[in-house]
């Protein structure tokens, strides 16, 4: 089995954890409320999906 003949530097291991942050989530304004919503998803809040209705809402 490989074993490192040598420990890992501290700046090679931050170097590779460089991407391992949270990005932040994309949010696209509705086209029929501008609600903030994640792209490619039937809105919640008015049940539109690229520009159509595709969730009946009730007329409450």
């Amino acid at each position: 089995m490989a074993v490192p003949k040598r420990k890992q530097s501290n700046a090679r291991t931050g170097a590779r954890r460089s991407h391992d942050f949270k990005k932040p989530v994309q949010t696209i304004a509705c086209s029929q409320c501008n609600q903030m919503i994640p792209p490619h998803v039937v809105c919640p809040n008015c049940g539109h999906y690229s520009r159509r209705e595709v969730v009946a809402q009730d007329a409450d």
